[in-house]
């Protein structure tokens, strides 16, 4: 069994919007798109008619793959929280924090400014919501020193 992570799914409310925010402020490259055949996809993630069109995006070796379900359309939720159980964030290392900001809002996101740890870090939030933590020079436990 493979233990490389494949992609994480992100359902958007704007497919063009939240894209154009990944490739044009986060810095991923678009390597695809898919329209999906509903029998199967609806089969495998427990929806009838999903009509699933999805991006497939990559920056490094993470693969984001935003999912538009135009047929199923979307369950409307409060703001996602960051103790929500389940997916609470996505955390992108940048160079300069200001310059990604400015990135972050040209390309429709929304800088949470009461979030600002000085130049170290920010949460923002993708058109769609998705909450993203910005870091200058950080590296988790587990990152390889000097790699």
């Amino acid at each position: 069994m493979s233990e490389r992570v494949n992609h994480v799914g992100l359902a958007v409310a704007d497919l063009e919007a939240e894209a154009g925010f990944w490739t044009g402020a986060m810095g991923f490259e678009q390597i695809s798109t898919l329209d999906a055949d509903d029998e199967p996809t609806g089969r495998l993630l427990g929806l009838e008619q999903p009509g699933l069109r999805a991006v497939y995006l990559r920056r490094g070796q993470f693969m984001l793959e935003l999912l538009d379900f135009r047929g199923a359309g979307l369950v409307e939720r409060p703001v996602r929280v960051v103790n929500e159980v389940g997916l609470t964030h996505i955390s992108m290392n940048v160079a300069d924090i200001d310059a990604a900001l400015e990135r972050v809002t040209t390309h429709g996101g929304e800088v949470l400014h009461d979030t600002r740890l000085g130049d170290v870090a920010v949460m923002i939030r993708t058109p769609s919501g998705q909450l993203v933590e910005l870091l200058v020079g950080f590296q988790t436990p587990t990152t390889e020193r000097g790699g």
